[in-house]
């Protein structure tokens, strides 16, 4: 079939986007190679995973984005990298299929699938052949295989310390997986329990993912979220002993300076070590009490913002620097999580004041500041470094996630690897994988597959039956998509370093404190053990904002002002979608979804289709011929391509509309078309495209090259202003002219003007008069 049969005679959206969609397709004009005669651009979406609800009108904003940046990149002749695929396992997926009573890797295919229909709708230049799935055991082997090189490195170990527990979602969670004492998901409040688990640790890596932050092109407000969740703090450690026990405690002082007016002691009310200082007091069970009541009022964020509350707990402290008693009190303000979870008290710190008032503890002045040395060198405490950030508790006690690859011999060897050549270690299909809620995945009852034998010894062993957490196979991703179908490594050396680093990284600001911490701490654990060439995974890091209903609250079934994007597309098209999305507001902010304003972005593409469909040509394409109309075009392609480089997406849809205002007002050449078209390609993909091969082309629009203005620098599109036009007296329309346009380019402009034409036609022009930067008069 002929391209000019496939023409449709108006603007018909349906019949374009998909007629384009196909063809893209069978074309595969969007996929990727390692070319090492042209620099190279790696495009990277946060990869979603894939609820049954599928898309509403906010999730593609981020991703219509990319895909206008990496558009723009193929047409200024990168080798463009722009991958998709799907984050599946977890507590998401597996919630999902608990509630709607199939199995996780049914509901997964299903969720994919409409995922899938929905993104295609929208024209996006993914690479679908490197389409990635954390749930293929092609893709986990290699997740696991990770986990087993920390594992031998140290950084994985098992625990039984007391834990974060959801007692809805039956598994243990990460302080990442809490949003005010809560777990994340589900909303119930976190329990503390005691229970085995596999732990990362991340910690030993906080001063590289804190010092490392200054060489990332990433907006500050997401570095200063990542400084605030690892929260290094240099300070002292200071030891007392427990007056009438064995006890000692430690305190850490970030501000130590004054230490010397130090009169009590805090201590966290979920401490491990409160139950042994109270233990034997006068009225212990009543302190008990007291102590789980703040705990609990806590944890359900019953206390008003900066309320303090506190509980004497019958003991004092040895003060190490001058012997005297210090009441240990119980305080709601201190964290057992920062620091040591215990903290000296003064009348210079406003809260500790404000604690000390309320319960008439006795203060008093420091006579003198001193520095860190001072009580060092006297043997008082200790230099140290205090982090908030915690190991990463990296087990769950689910079904659906990737099973940890250790053996538990019951001989002689312990815990030991599976070796390489066994993995994947694959989930095993079951048809009751509902949690237990025991502290023991559900994997644990089935026989066949947890009992095998040791790979060292040969003698009995069990497989680990916790799983991996979701964010276990969102830590590498971004390095599969480079070389998705190795089977012999995670990645080549040599694909890994012609696409690493990515060059720009979109998702959301909610990442900033959990997937972008784990991603950074793998891939600099990959660095160090020589997988990965660069320390860093993301050179440049946008976020995305957040698209809010026309009622002014995030979409939500709960508030029923969830928009489907099938819905828009179908009535509107694509092209008009696409363009709408980064044409509500700048890039990052929270925006407005306005029913009414859509159309338009759609009347503007009907108008780039009347343009180009219905200018007759009479001069041959050359790019010279039309002086006037390549100066016109040329003003805008310099701006537009600065705005696309720095994500001005709004202000570039903009431009694009000024640019068509000033065609509509001339006799555009062949070249001004083009031009255009190849402006409008990144936004508008479909319409660009079928208007490109209604002017004669062969090849896509989309690996065309990128226009470059004829004048260079100093066409400046900002200096670009409407000029009125006057003609015997009366306004008929504008022209756009900048500002130093002289007097005879100005002429020449207002008279190809198709909008001045009507008004001139069969008149002879007396008299033209333009004043510079203000108006344009015209007598007949």
């Amino acid at each position: 079939m002929k391209m000019e049969d496939m023409k449709p005679e108006s603007y018909d959206h349906k019949q374009i986007e998909k007629k384009w969609q196909k063809i893209w397709e069978e074309q595969g004009i969007y996929k990727s190679s390692e070319d090492p005669s042209k620099p190279k651009c790696y495009v990277l979406n946060e990869f979603p995973y894939p609820s049954g609800d599928g898309l509403h009108i906010g999730h593609p904003r981020g991703y219509i984005a990319a895909d206008v940046y990496s558009r723009y990149k193929r047409m200024n002749g990168y080798s463009v990298l722009h991958p998709f695929g799907w984050d599946a396992f977890g507590l998401p997926a597996e919630n999902y299929a608990i509630k709607n009573k199939i199995h996780p890797s049914v509901a997964v295919t299903q969720n994919i699938a409409r995922f899938r229909a929905q993104s295609d709708l929208m024209g996006f230049d993914f690479d679908w052949s490197r389409e990635v799935n954390t749930t293929d055991p092609s893709y986990y082997k290699w997740t696991q295989w990770i986990f087993l090189q920390m594992w031998k490195k140290g950084l994985a170990y098992e625990s039984n310390e007391p834990i974060n527990w959801c007692p809805s979602c039956k598994t243990g969670l990460a302080n990442e997986d809490l949003e005010h004492g809560k777990c994340e998901r589900c909303g119930s409040v976190i329990e503390k329990k005691r229970i085995r688990q596999w732990v990362l640790s991340i910690t030993k890596y906080a001063d590289r993912l804190l010092d490392d932050l200054e060489e990332l092109d990433w907006p500050e407000n997401i570095k200063q979220m990542q400084r605030d969740w690892i929260g290094r703090s240099h300070g002292l450690v200071f030891k007392s002993k427990i007056r009438d026990t064995t006890l000692e405690i430690e305190t850490f002082s970030a501000h130590y300076e004054q230490s010397y007016a130090d009169t009590f002691i805090a201590i966290a009310p979920d401490h491990q070590i409160l139950s042994k200082i109270i233990k034997g007091v006068s009225g212990e069970e009543e302190l008990r009490g007291k102590i789980e009541e703040m705990n609990v009022k806590r944890l359900k964020e019953k206390y008003v913002q900066g309320e303090i509350e506190g509980v004497f707990t019958g003991r004092y402290a040895i003060d190490p620097l001058g012997g005297e008693d210090m009441p240990i009190w119980v305080a709601n303000f201190v964290i057992s999580e920062y620091g040591t979870g215990i903290v000296r008290c003064s009348k210079y710190d406003p809260r500790d004041l404000a604690f000390a008032t309320k319960y008439h503890i006795p203060l008093r002045d420091a006579m003198v500041s001193h520095d860190a040395e001072h009580f060092v060198s006297k043997g008082l405490a200790k230099k140290s470094i205090m982090y908030k950030l915690r190991d990463w508790i990296f087990s769950r006690q689910r079904y659906w996630g990737e099973p940890i690859p250790l053996i538990h011999c019951q001989n002689k060897c312990g815990v030991v690897a599976v070796p390489d050549q066994d993995l994947p270690v694959k989930l095993p299909d079951v048809k009751n994988y509902e949690p237990t809620g025991t502290g023991e995945s559900p994997l644990a009852v089935i026989s066949e597959w947890v009992n095998v034998m040791c790979p060292i010894c040969g003698g009995e062993g069990k497989r680990e039956t916790n799983t991996m957490p979701q964010w276990a196979g969102s830590s590498w991703y971004w390095l599969r998509y480079m070389d998705p179908n190795n089977i012999n490594s995670l990645v080549s050396n040599e694909k890994e370093k012609y696409w690493a680093p990515v060059d720009l990284y979109i998702g959301g600001n909610e990442h900033a404190t959990r997937h972008l911490i784990y991603a950074r701490f793998w891939h600099k654990f990959l660095f160090d053990i020589g997988a990965v060439s660069s320390k860093e995974p993301f050179k440049k890091r946008i976020a995305t904002g957040i698209i809010l209903a026309s009622d002014n609250r995030k979409m939500s079934k709960r508030w029923g002002n969830v928009i489907n994007p099938d819905d828009v597309i179908d009535k509107f098209g694509a092209d008009t979608f696409r363009l709408y999305e980064m044409f509500l507001g700048p890039f990052s902010e929270t925006i407005l979804w306005n029913d009414d304003a859509i159309i338009g972005p759609r009347r503007f593409l009907e108008r780039v289709w009347k343009l180009v469909t219905h200018t007759v040509i009479p001069q041959p394409a050359d790019k010279s011929e039309n002086i006037d109309s390549v100066h016109e075009i040329d003003k805008f392609i310099k701006k537009i391509s600065e705005n696309i480089e720095n994500f001005k997406l709004n202000t570039t849809v903009s431009e694009l509309m000024k640019v068509l205002n000033v065609l509509e007002g001339l006799e555009p050449s062949t070249y001004d078309l083009e031009t255009f078209l190849k402006l409008l390609a990144p936004f508008a993909p479909h319409i660009s495209e079928e208007l490109w091969y209604t002017l004669g082309h062969q090849d896509s629009i989309h690996t065309s090259t990128w226009p470059v203005a004829k004048k260079g620098d100093g066409l400046n599109v900002e200096k670009v202003i409407a000029i009125p036009v006057q003609i015997d007296g009366k306004i008929r329309g504008s022209i756009y002219l900048e500002q130093e346009t002289s007097e005879a380019d100005a002429r020449k402009i207002a008279l190809h003007s198709r909008e001045l034409a009507i008004w001139l036609k069969d008149k002879e022009m007396k008299k033209f008069i333009y004043k510079k930067g203000k108006v344009v008069s015209i007598v007949t």
